[in-house]
């Protein structure tokens, strides 16, 4: 019996839990609760420290075991305990180097993060939305608990003698030896064996297994392309080592009416000259399905590649949703095709439009006409050039013959 069960409660276990049960525990709680994952929970992950500091030590335990806390702490105060910080138990149980004085890193050596890109439209990063990734990923064999095999299973490698590489010397010849280093082929450079008839059978000794799991992704509104969503601890798991993260990229597709500017989204909208000169009434289907309409008066003339703006009714400002940016809309003007205006047409257009100007033509001046330009044709027109001036140079000598200098 014990007299008090405060200590094995923060840690969750019974007052009966074995060194390999403590340590479980221990592992899941402090990294849960350790404060560079968790900031406001350092009171809890001074307890669970304090509790497994007692707990894990033979002599610390039964003095707990007979007199509780107050025990405990009277033996310290007496000067029979020194007590660790924190970060020094969470150190020597997970092999890391503590940080001191600013140098160095605080906690376990940590995984790499495992990144994935999800393709997301311009609706979803306008209105926001939630989306479900199923994801694979390592985790620790809970079966041997990451050892690989039951208690004892796991031995140094006799051929590498733990350091996972094998040294081999080669002679080159009378007096030359080559030193040759490689990963050692019992271990494959894991500096370990564990034994065949203890090895676990849910993992095969790989202390690790495949797990599928479904995260949901939030996408906020106004988030843009390669912004990243980040899940803290939730990437791949190996013994002795804090998971990586799993780090989520948006991927913004294109849309088929709006291209997007930071803040602002930007569309053309195409308009029939009598629209330009007359004023005009257009209707804009947004991103989240409300019609705008927009209204050109009379007389208010819209020129070709005009562009105009709509205030606050852009991209929602990111973590601000409530603000927008503009909605840049850039006007492309149809004009009549050739011969599709009558002459009556023409006369009536000429009696509304600002006269032309008289142009004064001087005596001597050559009439010329204007063709449509096929750009296509600018490289069959150089070519033919060049073609004409070789033919030109060829005239200047009959024959073919051409002169040449007389060699001495």
């Amino acid at each position: 019996m014990v007299k008090e069960t405060g200590y094995y409660d923060i840690l969750e276990v019974k007052p009966t839990a074995t060194d390999a049960e403590l340590k479980k525990a221990y592992r899941k709680l402090a990294l849960k609760y350790h404060p560079d994952k968790n900031p406001d929970a350092g009171d809890k992950f001074k307890q669970i420290s304090m509790a497994y500091e007692v707990l894990s030590d033979p002599k610390k335990r039964e003095i707990y075991d007979k007199g509780g806390e107050e025990a405990i702490k009277g033996g310290a105060a007496g000067g029979g305990f020194d007590f660790h910080s924190p970060m020094d138990i969470f150190d020597l149980f997970f092999g890391g180097g503590g940080r001191r004085g600013g140098g160095g890193q605080r906690g376990p050596r940590k995984g790499k993060d495992v990144i994935h890109q999800l393709k997301v439209s311009l609706e979803d990063l306008y209105n926001g939305a939630t989306r479900k990734l199923a994801v694979h990923k390592n985790v620790i064999c809970n079966k041997c608990e990451g050892r690989g095999g039951k208690e004892g299973a796991v031995q140094k490698c006799g051929n590498c003698r733990g350091t996972g590489m094998q040294v081999r010397i080669q002679q080159l010849g009378p007096g030359m030896v080559q030193q040759i280093q490689s990963v050692c082929g019992e271990c494959r450079g894991a500096g370990e064996v564990i034994d065949p008839k203890l090895r676990c059978k849910n993992c095969n000794g790989k202390k690790i297994v495949k797990e599928r799991k479904i995260l949901e992704v939030h996408i906020d509104k106004g988030m843009r392309d390669n912004q990243q969503i980040r899940f803290s601890g939730e990437g791949d798991q190996e013994p002795d080592l804090e998971p990586g993260d799993i780090v989520i990229v948006l991927d913004e597709q294109d849309h088929e009416r709006f291209r997007r500017r930071g803040n602002d989204l930007i569309m053309t909208m195409p308009l029939e000259l009598v629209e330009a000169l007359c004023g005009f009434q257009k209707t804009i289907q947004t991103l989240d399905g409300r019609t705008l309409v927009v209204t050109s008066m009379p007389g208010e003339i819209i020129k070709h590649e005009d562009v105009k703006c709509i205030m606050g009714e852009g991209m929602p400002i990111y973590r601000d949703p409530f603000e927008k940016g503009r909605l840049i809309i850039q006007f492309l003007v149809n004009f009549p095709q050739t011969g599709a205006l009558t002459p009556q047409a023409i006369d009536v257009l000429e009696s509304i439009l600002p006269p032309r100007q008289e142009v004064i033509v001087p005596d001597g001046a050559e009439e010329c006409q204007l063709q449509e330009y096929d750009p296509a044709r600018d490289g069959a027109d150089h070519r033919r050039g060049q073609g004409m001036e070789a033919y030109d140079s060829d005239d200047e000598h009959p024959g073919g013959q051409r002169v040449q200098c007389a060699s001495h």
